[in-house]
């Protein structure tokens, strides 16, 4: 059985990427590579469930709750990986339909417990996304600084929180179908 986490997360809106790679460089952060991630979403009863893809790394299936809110947001998750995610799509397409597919290339930076995601999302835009791990059950209040520190010093004003996820920020209707181009 896949553990439950527990995490804190910032969304911002990047008007400018280059900038904010410099400043996330500048405070220390180190580059772990870039990402091309799919995040299927599907219509659950209560949180949010989403299969992601992202080669050469196995899938998962990721099941988490958060309060749609700027600033940092506790998010409680679960992730589950997958061995075969076309199979697994297709079953949960047949039973729960599909909310929102996003699909997003993720520059990954590390810098003390924070991952420093610098988002560039199909349809949307340029985000970063700050995200710490709750280090013990007790808490997040060091996550809560790191993240505070590492908001100052990219910049993220309060003008660029963003409340809302990238499913809920797609258009109705978009990249819904296929989940899996051929």
């Amino acid at each position: 059985m896949a553990s439950q986490r527990r995490n804190l997360e910032l969304k911002a809106v990047d008007r400018d990427p280059e900038r904010t790679l410099g400043a996330a460089l500048a405070l220390g952060a180190k580059e772990h590579g870039v990402l091309r991630q799919r995040d299927t979403y599907f219509h659950a009863v209560q949180g949010r469930l989403k299969l992601r893809e992202a080669p050469p790394e196995p899938a998962e299936l990721i099941a988490y709750a958060r309060a749609d809110r700027s600033g940092p947001s506790v998010s409680h998750c679960r992730v589950v990986p997958v061995a075969d995610p076309i199979a697994l799509a297709e079953a949960l397409v047949d039973v729960l339909g599909v909310r929102a597919v996003v699909e997003k290339t993720r520059r990954l930076l590390l810098w003390r417990t924070v991952r420093i995601h610098l988002d560039r999302v199909a349809g949307l835009g340029d985000f970063v996304e700050l995200e710490a791990v709750a280090a013990s059950p007790g808490g997040l209040t060091a996550e809560q600084v790191r993240i505070d520190e590492a908001r100052t010093r990219l910049g993220l004003t309060d003008d660029l929180l963003v409340a809302r996820g990238y499913a809920d920020l797609l258009p109705r209707g978009s990249g819904a179908w296929p989940i899996h181009p051929a």
